[in-house]
């Protein structure tokens, strides 16, 4: 049942079609004479048309506004009830009822609905990447906005090749973990938007692990300024590596390096600002509990802070696409004209060994010594000795290429320990380690194909040690988001413990790896 108004808006419209009719079905009348009075008939009479043909121009503006505010106020339910105004005749056209024949004929459906974009359920947001649930109208009084996104990896991991026990600097055999596996390694599920201010912005975080038989619920709030700063406080990485900057998952390898998973810092709670003041450069600042402190209840932390701050420049262009790719390693997207990125990292904290427990959740990160042992394991520096403190400082440096299918990318990195706390004498008061990483691709096939070389390195206070491997990725669907790889890694004395990273402390030999990646 129309209203009253909505009903008033549809006579309007009729009417202008019967007035359009009529117009169209009027021709002055020719006298009859001389052939000069015939012409001169003739001539006004187009001349007549021509006016008729402008008033008809203008009936047909208006009555395509009246029938757009009709179909805005009854809804896309009452999109049959409108049709579209009868085409403007073109010049020269000798009958109005011919008109109006052709317009009965090209008749066409107006847009509904569910041919616009930005629906709830229906829309995939590109700047948001992922899936938009719902929104609020541009008028609410509460506005809204609601995305999820997610990160599933499932990879298959083989360490059985090499060996299975290592021995330490102090002479002490330990046993290597031997892994021939298949691991929902990360399934990482995002609810993001904002609520209440378009400002006032939130993450709320469900990360699941099989590989370290772990579940960790967290998120953030915060509030965005403009684009050059945003206040954040919740769960988030420090920034202290290029791969906590904003570029998981889209690293060029299976995951993240032995090198980078030796020096960087990890997860935790905390609070830090974040933003883009040009169009070039971007910064964060964080400051949290430590390095690893999320599944650790706060009364065994002490009262050490981490601090991270980190900073990368792209002075030829966008590194990456937008969102959360922007850090992209690989060149899917072909540049035509060369990209760079440099960027720098700094952290400091000091740890313990409560909140420094790298079993605690999917992403947390131990300390470890050169030598695969971590830091805060009894024996680690001297026979029967515990260290319960340590400050930590570590400092990296990072640049890429990207050019026509081709990505070069590297790290160097740089830590040192020291201000030990420790339960007996100690044989040293700080230790420093220096590594690098870097990684070649090239698109063999553009956005389908992708080769790569890989390599990193950690020359440590007690032991050396390296990787290097090849790799295939392959992108099955025409989309940066989604793909397949396999990789073959040979590792010798790896310095790290990481399940979700692979990476078995004391490993030496191959290690064939493959993994699915499934990301919206």
């Amino acid at each position: 049942m129309l209203k009253h108004g909505e009903s008033r808006v549809l006579s309007a419209v009729l009417a202008l079609v019967l007035l359009a009719a009529t117009t169209y079905g009027q021709a002055p009348a020719v006298p009859p004479g001389s052939v000069e009075s015939e012409v001169a008939g003739i001539k006004a009479e187009n001349a007549a048309l021509r006016e008729q043909l402008r008033r008809v121009e203008e009936q047909q503006k208006t009555l395509l506004e009246l029938v757009n505010q009709l179909q805005q106020r009854l809804g896309p339910t009452t999109t049959t009830m409108a049709a579209e105004a009868p085409p403007v005749p073109k010049q020269g056209s000798s009958s109005a009822t011919q008109v109006l024949e052709q317009s009965s004929s090209s008749k066409a459906p107006l847009p509904t609905s569910d041919q616009t974009a930005d629906q709830p359920g229906r829309t995939y947001d590109e700047n948001a990447q992922g899936i938009l649930l719902a929104k609020s109208s541009d008028s609410a009084k509460i506005p809204f906005r609601l995305n999820l996104w997610d990160t599933t990896q499932v990879r298959y991991t083989n360490t059985a090749l090499g060996n299975k026990s290592f021995t330490d600097h102090l002479g002490v055999v330990r046993p290597v973990t031997v892994r021939n596996d298949f691991s929902l390694n990360r399934n990482l599920f995002h609810f993001t938007g904002f609520i209440f201010d378009p400002r006032l912005r939130f993450n709320l975080i469900t990360w699941v692990s099989n590989s370290s038989a772990s579940i960790v619920i967290g998120g953030y709030v915060g509030w965005q300024f403009n684009k050059a700063l945003s206040f954040q406080g919740g769960y988030w990485g420090a920034p202290g590596s290029r791969t906590l900057g904003g570029t998981f998952p889209y690293f060029a390898t299976i995951d993240r390096s032995m090198a980078d998973n030796f020096f960087r810092p990890s997860f935790t709670q905390g609070i830090w600002i974040d933003g883009q003041p040009t169009k070039s450069l971007y910064y964060m600042v964080f400051v949290g509990d430590g390095l690893n402190t999320l599944a650790v209840p706060l009364s065994k932390t002490k009262t050490g802070l981490v601090t991270s701050a980190t900073v990368d420049w792209q002075p030829l262009g966008q590194y990456g696409p937008p969102g959360r790719a922007k850090g992209m390693y690989n060149d899917y997207e072909n540049h035509q004209k060369p990209v760079i990125r440099l960027g720098t990292a700094f952290t400091r904290s000091r740890e313990d060994r409560f909140s420094n427990n790298q079993q605690t959740n999917p992403e947390n990160n131990g300390l470890f010594n050169s030598d695969g042992v971590n830091t805060f394991d009894t024996g680690a520096f001297a026979s029967g000795v515990t260290v319960t403190d340590a400050t930590y400082r570590m400092w990296a440096v990072d640049a890429g290429v990207k050019w026509r299918g081709m990505a070069f990318n590297s790290q160097g990195f740089a830590r040192w320990l020291d201000s030990f706390v420790a339960d007996g004498p100690l044989p040293l008061s700080k230790t420093f380690d220096i590594g690098a990483e870097m990684v070649l691709g090239y698109f063999v096939v553009p956005k389908k194909f992708e080769v790569y070389e890989r390599a990193s390195f950690v020359y440590g206070q007690f032991r050396n040690s390296n990787e290097y491997g090849t790799g295939i990725r392959w992108y099955p669907v025409k989309t940066y988001r989604v793909w397949l790889m396999g990789e073959g890694l040979r590792t010798n004395r790896s310095p790290i413990q990481s399940a979700i990273g692979s990476y078995s402390t004391g490993y030496s030999g191959w290690e064939p790896l493959a993994q699915l990646m499934f990301t919206f």
